[in-house]
């Protein structure tokens, strides 16, 4: 960018010593616009990757632009091709942009959005991409992105030129009929309209294209982001303790990120708002040259007195008038989108949750319990709907109201005088579409209202996604306990144990496990010995204190309720590994020794096994996982649970005979398991009201 900078500011002072010689205004006016370009094209250095993107494409096209308007200044610029001319406007537009776009980005919300935006776009992620009819080639993602976007705008802006020259054909096209110029008419029509409008035709296909690959490559990238965010290091379970405001990350995810990118079904996101945000511009910048120039043939209602850009001053007025109002009505919209997505994913969810524990329900008979509990979330998502509609019904009496005036107003303005003779059908016509061009994209606000108050909605989401993350990987990397020493030992020492709200529930001084002594921890419900385990399987956030694990053992929790995967048996058996990094002999014998022999030839059946498998089917699956894992240290925190004593009783010695290398040490509450462990240590309560373990002798 500081080059880019030095560039803008030697071509200013060529323009302002070639105004100087030629005595030329606009090229004065040039020469001051690219120089401010300069300051802000040296600024920008500390910008958003994503706001850098159209700054210096901005700033390169001011020096373009403007050696051709220096061109043609000199009588330089080739007469074959001063049809193709760009407007002499030109350069002082796009240094405007380039100014504009530094100007938005010191906006809070906007360095919100690119603050996520440039996540993507900073990324060092190889990728690959294709260009017809080129092979395929890898670069930077980044890179590839960033082309893209230049492309996009490159076209965006060919699009409004286009407008632009159609607006003169316009002009000319209905002269040529109030004056009844058969000639001029077909001339126009076949020789100016039809090539630029087909050209026009041809660069919205590829628009469409290429918006659509980086639509989808964007949020391809931002989904895998927030996917290992979320997973890594278990701080999904820390967001799930914590609670907090990051609700439904499921949603977050599937749906935000998407709605954050191309705006999902409303389809405005932060793609489509920056590209239509340069379209609305271009527009302004193009058009306000246009209708500067045609304010000249209007004087002020009933004088003789001219005032440059009469027009223009009047849009700008009217626009910014009806902006204020529309955001005075419009103003609690965002908070009534952030509430709706918060309630529509709730009630998702509770539908999602009735048909995982179906079963359950069915034997409490909480089908009617359920039944209030659903239509009670649906009423608040009826509720939210109402007030949305409520606060919509009068925004959009007031913009339909002014979007039925605006088409209006430049033909009042303009009637008098092509009545009066003194100005042509054609020059009316461009003033009305010049005046039109203008007052949409200084309405813009005003014609996206409910889209950014909705779009603001999935920022603010996102941002609080990303701030509860953050939340959780800080507290864990505060608070993180365990660590691995070349000893043979499971050692704690001066361990506390406390709740997400912060009460302290577990101390301990010190507690050794040896290799291969079984253990069985007991006492009351509440006493944290689940906790304790979660403290030593490393996902518990909320630990002060040293747990040391030996060096390279590996370490396995199986829960009284394991995780079942959707999918075929044999992935549920083997999961987390793959089905691949097990041989299919070992996997149906660990089926057998976990007594589900029965479900050896269906090992292949996709299916929602959690809740096709009884509870101790489930346990005992999570009993083949270990078989297949062979874990240094198994915790088993109630995992036989919903198996019957006798059962109990084969599995734990079937688990002595095969796993003779692990130790287990397992939370119980039955006095039979005693005969299963060798030693029994058990959670009491001190004076001070905290649990810790102390040893028992066996009987």
């Amino acid at each position: 960018m500081r080059k880019l900078s030095a560039a803008v500011a030697a071509f200013a002072v060529l323009a302002a010593l070639i105004g100087a010689h030629k005595a030329d205004t606009d090229l004065f006016v040039l020469a001051v616009a690219a120089g401010l370009c300069a300051v802000t094209t040296w600024r920008g250095a500390g910008m958003s990757t994503f706001m850098r993107i159209f700054a210096a494409i901005f700033s390169t096209e001011t020096i373009a632009f403007g050696l051709t308007r220096l061109l043609q200044s000199e009588n330089l610029w080739p007469a074959a091709l001063a049809e193709y001319a760009p407007p002499e406007s030109m350069a002082v537009t796009v240094s405007v942009f380039s100014i504009m776009v530094y100007a938005i980005s010191r906006i809070g919300v906007v360095q919100e959005m690119t603050r996520i935006a440039d996540l993507y776009f900073d990324s060092d992620d190889r990728g690959e991409g294709r260009v017809w009819p080129f092979p395929r080639f890898a670069a930077r993602e980044s890179a590839i992105a960033i082309a893209m976007i230049v492309v996009l705008v490159l076209i965006n802006q060919g699009q409004v030129g286009i407008t632009v020259r159609l607006s003169f054909f316009n002009r000319d096209w209905f002269n040529a009929i109030q004056e009844k110029n058969a000639a001029e008419f077909w001339r126009q029509l076949l020789y100016v309209f039809t090539p630029w409008a087909f050209f026009y035709v041809a660069i919205a296909v590829i628009e469409f294209v290429v918006q659509s690959m980086l639509i989808i490559r964007w949020r391809r990238w931002l989904t895998q982001h927030y996917v290992q965010r979320w997973l890594r290091a278990h701080t999904h379970y820390g967001m799930t303790l914590a609670g907090g405001e990051a609700d439904n990350p499921d949603q977050r995810i599937a749906e935000d990120v998407n709605r954050f990118i191309s705006g999902g079904d409303e389809g405005y996101g932060i793609y489509s708002y920056s590209i239509l945000l340069i379209s609305t511009l271009s527009s302004l910048v193009s058009f306000s040259f246009v209708l500067w120039e045609l304010s000249g043939n209007y004087p002020l209602p009933g004088t003789n007195i001219y005032i440059p850009g009469f027009l223009f001053w009047v849009v700008l007025l009217y626009a910014a008038l009806g902006t204020l109002i529309t955001h005075l009505i419009g103003r609690s919209l965002t908070g009534l989108y952030f509430d709706k997505q918060r309630r529509e994913a709730d009630f998702r969810f509770s539908l999602a949750r009735l048909r995982e524990y179906s079963e359950q329900i069915a034997l409490l008979g909480g089908e009617h319990a359920e039944e209030r509990s659903l239509l009670q979330r649906f009423r608040g998502i009826v509720f939210n709907y109402l007030a949305i509609v409520r606060k919509r019904k009068e925004l959009m009496a007031f913009t339909a109201t002014y979007g039925q005036l605006s088409p209006i107003i430049p033909y009042v303005i303009t009637a008098p005088f092509y009545f009066a003779g003194r100005i042509q059908l054609g020059v009316m016509t461009q003033t009305a579409s010049a005046f039109g061009r203008v007052e949409s994209a200084l309405t813009f606000f005003i014609n996206y209202y409910t889209f950014l108050a909705q779009y603001k909605s999935v920022l603010d989401r996102l941002s609080s996604f990303d701030a509860a993350i953050d939340s959780a990987q800080a507290q864990a990397d505060g608070r993180r306990a365990v660590s691995r020493a070349a000893s043979d030992r499971l050692a704690l020492e001066n361990l506390t144990l406390s709740l997400p709200d912060g009460r302290r529930i577990v101390h301990l001084d010190a507690l050794a496990f040896a290799p291969r002594q079984s253990v069985l921890l007991t006492g009351p419900s509440g006493s944290g010995k689940s906790t304790l385990f979660r403290a030593i399987a490393g996902i518990w956030p909320h630990a002060a204190g040293s747990i040391v694990i030996p060096q390279g053992a590996r370490v396995m929790l199986a829960p009284q309720r394991p995780y079942i995967p959707m999918g075929t048996l044999a992935e549920a058996v083997v999961y987390p590994a793959g089905v691949e990094d097990y041989a299919r002999a070992d996997i149906e014998e660990a089926l057998r020794a976990a007594r589900l022999a029965d479900f050896v030839e269906r090992l292949d059946e996709s299916n929602s096994w959690g809740q096709r498998l009884s509870g101790g089917e489930q346990q005992r699956v999570a009993i083949a996982r270990a078989l297949l894992a062979k874990p240094d240290w198994l915790f088993l925190d109630e995992a036989t649970s919903a198996l019957d004593e006798k059962l109990e009783g084969e599995i734990y010695r079937m688990l002595s005979e095969r796993l003779p290398k692990t130790t287990i040490i397992s939370i119980g509450h039955r006095s039979t398991l005693l005969d299963y462990h060798d030693r029994h240590i058990e959670m009491a309560a001190g004076a001070d009201g905290l649990f810790a373990p102390r040893d028992k002798v066996l009987a």
